[in-house]
């Protein structure tokens, strides 16, 4: 976004999508074909920011409710929706077996006990109900979110913050958290789920396409390529899919 500046909560709770584009578009695709029947269902998109995604799920069918740590993100988003709530994803309103499907769109990085919300959210999914999450990958060679530096928030993308040992990556970048594989799996211990995908994705690359139209697609459709193969482990974001057991 042309003269984009981050808000005074960016550090804490990343930035919502304010636009649609291709890369929201192919997370929507990936979405719906994860979820089979289940968009027809009731679906709770957990950290549901402006509604956007809500917004492009609504014409599938479904019963949908967005839940919204910052309230005036929530209040904004009841301007499209009054299923819109305020509140944690670690302590989710709602009774067990509520859900066909819940979206976590790079969200369980902010929240301040990740292990509590994947809890949460096995709990409020219907057996045979599907979790879709994406997350940031520790092996992505940029830190998305900014880092602290000197007791100041630099914003954007720095370099290879990730690789550092946990402790002194976790001191530059306190206010979010990225994952391996085996940090994720280690979230699901003991709960009753099976795993559909097991994903690491890269991202739509809409910024550097809107500046450098030509460039920006090649290499958009060249880390597409590396998906399928070995290098996917350089990718952007964790792409889970979580199916609740029966019983």
């Amino acid at each position: 976004m042309s003269g984009f500046q981050p808000s005074s909560k960016a550090a804490e709770r990343g930035e919502p999508s304010y636009v649609w584009r291709a890369g929201q578009q192919r997370r929507l695709e990936m979405i719906q074909s994860a979820a089979g029947d289940r968009v027809r269902g009731v679906i709770l998109e957990n950290g549901c920011g402006l509604g956007l995604y809500l917004e492009h799920l609504a014409p599938l069918g479904g019963r949908l409710i967005g839940l919204e740590f910052e309230l005036d993100r929530a209040r904004e988003a009841k301007a499209t929706s009054n299923l819109i709530l305020g509140g944690a994803g670690e302590n989710l309103p709602f009774p067990a077996g509520s859900f066909d499907l819940i979206l976590s769109n790079e969200v369980i990085e902010h929240v301040l006990d990740d292990q509590k919300a994947i809890e949460e959210m096995v709990r409020t999914l219907k057996p045979g109900g599907r979790i879709v999450i994406f997350c940031p990958n520790r092996w992505y060679p940029f830190e998305t979110h900014g880092i602290y530096w000197q007791g100041e928030y630099h914003f954007g993308n720095k370099l290879f913050i990730n690789y550092l040992p946990r402790t002194t990556r976790d001191k530059l970048a306190p206010h979010v958290r990225v994952y391996s594989q085996r940090d994720l799996q280690r979230l699901f211990y003991n709960l009753p789920v099976k795993f559909i995908t097991r994903q690491v994705i890269f991202g739509g690359y809409d910024n550097i396409i809107g500046r450098f139209p030509k460039l920006g697609r090649w290499i958009r459709s060249i880390l597409y390529i590396l998906e399928r193969t070995p290098l996917q482990v350089l990718g952007l974001s964790h792409f889970w899919v979580v199916e609740k057991l029966e019983g």
